[in-house]
């Protein structure tokens, strides 16, 4: 306790004390004798009453000089008359009382008030909880991250797979943490914050766990959002909380997941509406940011998916030094991830990383976790005692296509219609060379619209396209309709889809990649502000051409589809036999292997 407060406690204890004095002095000055009424009655009959005050209770008044020159006031409480004059025969002393009725009023008016307090209390503290405020007005400037030690991590660099180069970054961390002075000898500072950027389900946060648990110190993890709440102020409050908490813990790794909903960029996006408190938030961060040594051994990491919306002061060299790019698995990383999650599972000795891993381009490490599950949950559903390759197969197409609809009826016209389409999409993707491969077809509706599908898979992962391998992928797209224009001389609804994606195609030819001759080497449409396949704001970007160049623009995308439409036609034409023939066997067994359909195009 301080002096002030200690000051302050002596005057209130002075002041109580000095009270009760005045009110005994008061109390002895005004002096009521009270009297039993027997003996009021008494001095009644002696003429000993001077002067009285009846009310319905009492009997109040003043006695006669006795001798002393000082009259004496006195109250007695009366009597019933009839039991009054029975108990003065037998000589009795007697009083009255009266039930009192104070505890009774004052709980007939303090209880309710209590009550109604107790439940408003209980009910906020309730809603507190539930808004995450810790259910006190003294938690709310607390903050929220959960804190792991060593022991409840529980993750290491081995448990991360397929992301060598970043663990390669973030080794760095671990080797300063455990001994910053020997890493520091050259002069060197460890960086205040590393960004983790990476698509969902890439490993983000576990390579955040990994590394708190190779370098054996505390944790703190929390999300952007659990910053900002309700009241105003809150999220500064908890950012300076955070670090005091880590501070007092160093040396410790601070994690804040979903970066994006504390750091967005202040004013970039004026349609959505202000937010002054995460401006407010924002700005204590950067603050924190910039007042905290590395070397005490306090590092920030931050994960986001989308790191072009950040505000690029959060960005700057010291702060968010260093952007680590946890990007999809390559097919070697696929592998590596494969074993980790295959260990959990009874598998088939047939059953290949590496197979799997040929089938899943493009997979994140949550996917695949996911595509494990779905195969053993697929296995167990069918009795058997191992997972095989075909339930791994039965799962990616799950994944991929969607859920199989067999209950979902075609008529026999519909059903003739999505057979040809699905043999035209096949027929020409195995004719064109450089095509991916085509893995199965299937006239089995699956997901919400899609009434047949043609699954292909890529022999190895590209990075790069050319201008001949785009018009075959568009080719491939337009087969399906080119067959229904073939046999049925009539076009369904059914290529919705696959006109969408080859218009795409071919305006990213013309307008981004360059390759129309007529346009020439110009790219006209920026490349859309998005990252790691976040898409892009439905309003888009202004148009830096002229009307005459969105035409030609326009000309070129259609002579692009028309050509591609063209070319799938006078394969299908050439080999319209094998259509026929993938089609009959389409509606007969409705799913068709690749090797079947090999063994149709040999034939």
């Amino acid at each position: 306790m301080d002096k002030k407060t200690q000051f302050n406690a002596w005057y209130i204890v002075v002041a109580v004390l000095g009270i009760l004095a005045l009110q005994s002095l008061l109390s002895s000055i005004m002096a009521v004798q009270v009297l039993p009424y027997s003996e009021f009655k008494t001095l009644l009959a002696e003429g000993k009453v001077a002067e009285v005050v009846v009310t319905e209770n009492h009997v109040q008044g003043t006695l006669k000089d006795d001798g002393s020159g000082r009259s004496q006031q006195f109250i007695t409480t009366r009597v019933d008359p009839a039991i009054a004059a029975e108990l003065s025969q037998y000589g009795a002393k007697f009083t009255g009382g009266t039930e009192s009725s104070l505890l009774r009023d004052i709980l007939s008016w303090v209880l309710p008030v209590l009550v109604f307090f107790g439940l408003w209390i209980l009910i906020f503290r309730k809603f507190m909880e539930r808004q995450g405020l810790g259910g006190g007005f003294m938690s709310i400037g607390k903050s929220r991250a959960k804190v792991f030690v060593e022991t409840d991590t529980k993750v290491t660099f081995a448990d991360v797979a397929g992301v060598d180069e970043a663990k390669a970054e973030l080794q760095e961390i671990v080797n300063f943490l455990k001994d910053p002075t020997t890493y520091g000898r050259l002069g060197g500072r460890m960086p205040k914050g590393i960004l983790l950027v990476g698509p969902p389900g890439t490993g983000k946060t576990l390579l955040a766990r990994a590394v708190a648990g190779e370098a054996s110190v505390p944790f703190f993890s929390i999300s952007g959002s659990e910053f900002v709440e309700m009241f105003v102020g809150v999220g500064a409050a908890r950012v300076r909380d955070l670090f005091e908490q880590a501070r007092a813990s160093a040396p410790a790794i601070i994690f804040i997941d979903e970066l994006d909903a504390l750091g967005r960029a202040r004013g970039a996006f004026p349609f959505g509406g202000g937010h002054d408190e995460k401006e407010q938030t924002l700005n204590q961060l950067l603050a924190e940011l910039d007042g905290f040594d590395p070397s005490q051994g306090l590092v920030l990491l931050g994960a986001t998916n989308r790191p072009e919306i950040l505000d690029p002061a959060l960005l700057r060299a010291g702060r968010f030094d260093r952007q680590v790019l946890v990007d999809r698995p390559d097919r070697v990383g696929r592998v590596q991830i494969l074993h980790v999650h295959l260990k959990k599972a009874k598998l088939h000795p047939t059953v290949q990383a590496e197979e799997i891993a040929a089938l899943t381009p493009g997979f994140t490490g949550a996917d695949l976790a996911n595509l494990v599950n779905e195969a053993t949950l697929l296995a167990t559903r069918r009795n058997a005692d191992s997972v095989a390759m075909e339930d791994f197969t039965a799962a990616i197409e799950r994944i991929v296509a969607g859920l199989e609809k067999r209950n979902r009826l075609l008529n026999p016209k519909e059903r003739k219609v999505v057979a040809y389409h699905e043999s035209g999409h096949a027929l020409v993707a195995m004719s064109l060379p450089g095509s991916e491969t085509v893995h199965k077809v299937s006239i089995i509706p699956r997901g919400i619209g899609s009434l047949g599908y043609t699954i292909q898979r890529p022999t190895e992962d590209r990075y790069l396209m050319t201008k001949e391998e785009l018009a075959n992928r568009m080719a491939v797209l337009l087969a399906g309709r080119a067959a229904e224009r073939l046999v049925f001389d009539e076009l369904s609804t059914g290529a919705a889809d696959d006109l969408a994606k080859a218009t795409d195609i071919a305006r990213s030819m013309v307008a981004r990649f360059g390759m129309d001759a007529t346009l020439g080497q110009v790219a006209l449409d920026e490349m859309p502000q998005s990252f790691l396949g976040v898409p892009p704001p439905p309003f888009g970007t202004a148009r830096r051409y002229s009307e005459e160049t969105a035409r030609e623009i326009d000309n070129a995308v259609r002579d692009l589809i028309e050509a591609a439409f063209t070319r799938a036609s006078e394969i299908l034409r050439a080999r319209r036999a094998t259509l026929e023939a993938m089609a009959e066997q389409l509606l007969e067994k409705e799913t068709l292997s690749g090797a079947e359909l090999q063994a149709l195009l040999a034939a």
